[in-house]
Formats: structure tokens, sequence, C-alpha cells
């Protein structure tokens, strides 16, 4: 078998071209059929296998018994020609025939979502026995650009835009805080942002399988940030749910939160009335006037609204006493599942459509809001504070924390929705400048919302004759107060009530979308049999988070919220995404990558190791390297970025507590075993990984740390420049010797180059 040689054949067909094809050639009917067939057809330079066995709907071509003397001076013949010749002979073949395939079971459906391989290990025999039918289920692809960009936009860009960075900039020194945004942006943001985007792109898979390729060792990694957006759907989805009852509430005359004649409300409650010269506050019948003693005790029926009647709170609800069931907002919460549910049943094609609605409305909301509120009394002395800069508030660590930690979960690394979402994309799509593009999108949304924030809370300080800072909340609860007290005071406030929280809908479901993607793409690509089912595995997804989202549907529910919301997310998303920059800026494999030969014919081989392999996928995919800033910002600045983040939290560790509320010892116990639960998969899954590899410790390692060989790039696109936009069939095929392993099969990749390991069962 030393003279053998293993000879690929990837049968993939254009529709179209093929049929034209067809036309001139006049074949026969039957092999009009051959047009439906989804694959490219790819013909071997040296020797063409008539043993060609095109997949056909429920059919299979067998062709057995052509031999290869019957087609001469192929190796001088051009792509078209070479077509032609092969598609005759199939023509003129008596004993080419149609027989059903029970082997691959391909009817209709199986065709329509996988591709053929045909492998051949020896050269001189023609049986079936010696040929490899392997099947590959055809990756889902956004059906345009814009499904994808907006789909990375919309979880972007969530409800933290709208008010947390607002606060953070007036905490930390107004436009002052600018300049660490702007940094930890620049050098650790965006880098994670676009590693994250590239990778899955290269792999075209989600979080866990990826990461199991790339570094078999780390593959917990996979596991690990599956995990933190499954908790974090815990918690986000709930303020969904707040969101949309809201919205329905907002659909009156008169808005529920507008006044204290309601069943809620309490005694404490005030209606809010101001006059040009003065404020005065109407509390029964009594008129207070700046009393500072009162002033601490009331509150405004906003405020009420919200703890009294959406979250049901009372003074003995509590973590460990939750109390009945708000069962309004379950009915909202559920409604909200039965949403995610019908936008991400069928997989992306469902949610690329619906975020052309919730991915752009927003902006039309933030503008309306932006003109509206300059208008306002009040409005500029809140700009003020929003953007006067305060430069001695940089000389402490906080707006350096603040601005790393805005950046890292306004942009989303770790959370595995951008290796989700960029595994859909087109090989070669430019994921580099769709980087750069949505980061700096979601940094402009988080000024323009700054803006818009800053005018209603400037006018309610004038409403209410007090400072900017007595009005600003850190905490979800600006959005359910603040904002809706001063649009319920506005002519058509029911209008803008309505437009605003449809608007805080449409920013949250975006990025559920995204956090449930990630959690069903990573699951299903590791697992084929869930992918198989795919509708059953989003119910029960969505089924489970109603359980959850009743815990936090009580009237104690906001305690449960607030303690998944601070321990599941913050450590283990960190701790993760430091182990992928690691990784790939220090482990990700040896690679032979060969230099000059389509110049100079010379065969000469660099051994690159880490982020100079990562690059060098980068350059397969968009033809062109990440320079010199990319590198040092992965290899060095990117760590140290994340470590800044997890040490100083470490060192301001405080136990959980809201308002005057202290959690319990067990509640902060519960809350470090979720929080553990994702941090621990990663060692957990290495020593599985270790144990299930054989040989020495150390060769184990050096197993584990390597790549899967799928991961290593066609060397005939990186001699050469990428084939983009293909539509005719190309030989692009290559030889073997059979003394090499059966293995390095997998390193031919199909023309678009998409890196999917195609296992070869048979040993020569």
């Amino acid at each position: 078998m030393t003279d053998s040689i293993y000879k690929i054949i990837q049968i993939t067909q254009d529709k179209e071209v093929m049929a034209e094809e067809s036309n001139k050639n006049n074949m026969t009917a039957h092999l009009n059929k051959i047009n439906t067939y989804k694959n490219n057809l790819i013909i071997s330079n040296n020797s063409i296998n008539n043993n060609n066995s095109i997949n056909n709907n429920n059919d299979i071509i067998d062709n057995d018994h052509v031999t290869n003397d019957k087609i001469s001076n192929h190796n001088s013949l051009n792509e078209d020609q070479l077509i032609q010749q092969t598609l005759s002979l199939t023509k003129k073949t008596n004993k080419s025939k149609l027989t059903d395939s029970k082997q691959f079971k391909q009817n209709d459906q199986y065709n329509n979502k996988h591709n053929c391989h045909m492998y051949q290990f020896d050269k001189e025999d023609m049986s079936n026995d010696n040929i490899e039918i392997i099947t590959d289920k055809i990756r889902d692809k956004w059906n345009k650009k814009m499904d994808f960009l907006l789909s990375i936009i919309g979880f972007a860009v969530d409800l933290a835009n709208v008010w947390r960075f607002p606060y953070l900039c007036y905490k930390n020194g107004g436009g002052a805080f600018l300049i660490p945004y702007g940094l930890m942006l620049i050098f650790g943001g965006i880098p994670l942002f676009y590693m994250e985007l590239a990778l899955g792109q290269f792999i075209r898979k989600g979080a866990i399988t990826s990461w199991g390729r790339v570094c078999p060792l780390l593959k917990g990694v996979g596991y690990s940030v599956v995990l933190v957006a499954f908790y974090t759907d815990w918690f986000y989805n709930m303020i969904i749910a707040w969101s949309l009852y809201y919205f329905g509430a907002s659909f009156t005359f008169n808005l529920p939160w507008m006044s204290c004649n309601n069943a809620w409300n309490t005694e404490n409650c005030i209606d809010f009335h101001l006059t040009k010269n003065d404020s005065v506050f109407q509390w029964k019948n009594f008129s207070l006037r700046n009393n500072s003693s009162i002033m601490g005790n009331i509150t405004f029926p906003v405020e009420e609204f919200f703890s009294n009647q959406v979250l049901g709170r009372t003074k003995d609800t509590n973590v460990e006493n939750p109390g009945k069931i708000q069962w309004q907002i379950l009915l909202c919460f559920v409604a909200v599942m039965v949403i995610c549910y019908f936008s991400l049943w069928k997989g992306i094609h469902t949610s690329g459509k619906v975020v052309w609605f919730t991915a752009l409305f927003p902006y039309v909301v933030l503008i309306i809001f932006l003109f509206r509120g300059i208008t306002l009394p009040g409005s500029t002395n809140g700009i003020y504070h929003y953007i006067w800069p305060n430069i001695a508030k940089l000389k402490s660590a906080e707006p350096w924390v603040d601005a790393a930690t805005q950046v890292f979960f306004s942009l989303g690394p770790g959370f595995g929705v951008l290796m989700a979402y960029a595994s859909y994309n087109e090989f070669h799509n430019n994921v580099y400048r769709d980087a750069l593009v949505v980061a700096s999108i979601n940094s402009l949304t988080s000024l323009l919302s700054g803006f818009v924030v800053f005018t209603l809370l400037g006018y309610m300080a004038y409403r209410r004759n007090v400072l900017v800072l007595d009005v600003i909340k850190d905490d979800p609860v600006l959005v359910f107060s603040v904002y809706p007290e001063a649009l319920s005071t506005l002519p058509g406030s029911t209008f803008l009530s309505i437009c605003f929280f449809l608007m805080l809908l449409t920013l949250g479901l975006d990025s559920s979308f995204g956090g449930s993607e990630a959690v069903i793409t990573a699951l299903s690509d590791e697992y084929p049999l869930l992918a198989n089912h795919r509708e059953l595995f989003v119910l029960g997804l969505f089924t489970f988070y109603i359980g959850i989202g009743a815990l936090e549907s009580t009237q104690g529910g906001i305690y449960w919220f607030h303690l998944f919301e601070r321990t599941c997310v913050e450590y283990p998303i960190l701790l993760a995404v430091l182990c992928e920059t690691v990784c790939i800026a220090w482990i990700y494999g040896k690679m032979k990558y060969k230099l000059l030969y389509r110049k100079y014919k010379i065969n000469f081989y660099l051994f690159i190791i880490g982020v100079d392999r990562f690059r060098q996928n980068i350059k397969q995919m968009l033809g062109f390297q990440p320079g010199i800033f990319w590198k040092i910002c992965w290899k060095f600045i990117a760590p140290l970025f994340i470590l800044f983040n997890i040490t100083y939290g470490l060192s301001n560790y405080q136990p959980l507590q809201l308002g005057d509320y202290t959690y319990p010892l067990w509640a902060n116990i519960l809350g470090g075993i979720f929080s553990g639960s994702a941090i621990l998969t990663i060692p957990i899954v290495a020593i599985i990984q270790i144990l299930r590899t054989e040989g020495t410790f150390s060769e184990r390692i050096k197993k584990l740390i390597k790549p899967d060989e799928c991961m290593e790039p066609n060397e005939y696109l990186i001699e050469d420049k990428p084939i983009i936009n293909r539509k005719m069939p190309i030989s692009l095929s290559d030889t073997f010797d059979s003394t090499k392993s059966s293995s390095y099969l997998k390193k031919v990749q199909s023309t678009n180059s998409i890196p999917n390991c195609y296992k070869v069962v048979r040993n020569v």
C-alpha cells in the first residue's frame, strides 16, 4: 500500500450553476435532480474517481464500473471542462442507476441540512468497500449580514447602558470619567470583544465545542461560560417582566403611579406639586415646607407603585419568607418566555427577523426623549452634572474599576453569546470591522443615554427643588421610579410611558435572546441529540426559567433577584475570560506554517504558538493578519485588565445586603455555591479530560494542550488569498502519502475553508 494515496472528493453543488451546465450537455431527466442538492463538487487533479456517489434527495448515483481510462488529459482541462466531462461520462454510462440509500437515510429534509464527503483510500481499489461517505450537518447562517450586526448590537446595548453608565459617569467625575472609560474600552474591552467574535467565526461552534478544540484541557471554560449565561437569565428576564407590566399599565389616561389614591399607597405617600416660587408637598390635609425630619419618611407614588404594587413587598418578606406570588408579575414573566421561545425555537432565522425591531426601536425612543428632554426646565443643570469634568476624582482607584467593569459587562465577553452568534457567520465575513462597529455603537449609545437620563434627572431635581444627587440612584429602581415620575408630569404622558417601557422591553429582550442562544448553541453543538430536537430543548429550558421566575415573582422575590444578580455572574465570568485570554495568548498549540511557497516554490516552515497562531487563523478568514497592537493587548493588557477587576472586587467584598436587610449566612453560602459551580467546572472538566487520556501525566498534558487537528489552517488558503464567493465547483483536492495517518485527512477543508472535523473510521 506504499504507493496508495488518499483521494478526497467533496461533493457540493450550486443549484443554478449546475442547472445551466446540465442544459448545455443535454443531461437526462433523472440527472436534473442533482440540481437540488446543495453541495460543492471537488474533482481530483491527479485522477478522477468514477465511483461518483452523488446523493440526490433519497438517491445515490452509482457508477462503479466507469474506469479511469475513459478520461484523458484531465490534468490539462480547466475547471469548467472537468465538470462537463464528468457529467458527460455520467450520462453515457449504461449502468448509471438510481438506488435508495438506506444507509444514510437521505430524505429531502436530510439532504437540505447535510453535506456529503467521499473518501477513497486506495487509488487502485474501485470497490465500494474502499469508499467512505461521511455526512456533515450544514450549519445555519444568518439570512443577512444586518441580522448578525443587529443581534450583536441588541445584546451589547442593554438596560445597563440606560441606567448604569450615566450614574457611573456622574459619580466618577462627569466628563473626566470618559478618560478611564475610553482607555479600558480600547485596550481591554474591544480586544476581548474581537477575540471572541473571531474565534466563534473561525471554529463555527458554540462555546463548549470551541474551547474543546482550541485546548481540550480547558474545555471546562466552555461549560463555565454556559453556566454564567444560564444563571444570568435567571434574574435578567425578571427585569423584562417588570418592563412588560409597566408597559401594560401605561395604557390608561391616568397613569397608576401619578397619585396616592390607590389601594397600595401608604400614609407616607405624597402627591408632589410645584409652583414657580416654592415647592409644596401635599400630604393628606397637611402642607409641609422644607421639614427635613418629615422628608426622611415620605415616599412618592411612583416609588410605592414599584415597591408595593409591582413587587408586593411587606415588612415581613425577605429571602427566608418570600410570601405570596404576585400573579400579575408571574404572568408577565411567562409572556416574556413565550416571546423568547417563539423568537428562538427555529434558531437564528427567527431571532434575526425579530431584532430588526427590538434593536432599532430603542434608538427612535432615545432620540425623541433627547429632543423633548432638552426643552424641560432644569435639563441644562442635569447635563452639567453629567459632563462637567472633575479630574480630581481620577486620583482614586474607584473610577478606573468602575470603567473597567462597565466596559466588560457592557460588551459582554465571557457569556458565550459572541461566539454563538459569530459561529453562524460566513467564514470570510469581516469580523474585525464588525467588532469595531458594534463596540463603537455600544459606547455611543451609552453616551446618548446619559444625555437623555440627565435631562430628565435635572428636570426632576427642579420639580422637587432638590439636588440632582438626591434623585439619581444606582440600581434598576432608577428605571422604574424616577423615569416614570418624570414622564407622568409631561403632556402626552401616556404615549411617552408606552414608548419608554416598550423601549426597555426591547432592550431586555435582545440581551435575553443572546444569553439563551449562547446556552442553546453551545449545548446543541456539543450534544447533537439536543440539536435534533431543538424545539423541545428550548421549550424545556424556558419552562425551567418559569420555575425560577415564580420564585422571583413572590413578595420577597426582589431579595432572590438581588442574590442571583450579585453572586452568579461577576467572579465566574471574570475568571472564565481570564482563562480564555491566557489560553489564546500563551497556550494555543504549535502550528507548522508554510511560507514563501507560492512565490518561490520553497517549503519553508515556521512554528508558531499562542496568539501568533490565532492571528494566522484570522488571516485565513480575512486575508490580513491583526497587527502588533492586538497581539500586545491579547497577550499582556487584556489579562491584566481582568486581573485588575478580580483583585479589586475581592479586596472590597462585602456580605449580601439589600437596603437595611442583611442576608443570612446560608444565603451567602448559597450564593457562593452558585458562583463556585461556574468556576469549578474548569478544573473538574480538566481532571476528567486527563483521566480519559492515555499515557503518562506529562504525555496527557501535552496531548490536551494541543488543539484539535481540525484547527489546522488549510495550507492552500494560507499560501494564497482565501477563496471568497466561489460559485463554480473547483478542483482543489490533494493527494497524501499512505504512510501518513488517516487522521491527516482532517486537515483538508472544504472549498470555503470551514474548519469542520470529518472523522474517518477506517485506517489503511
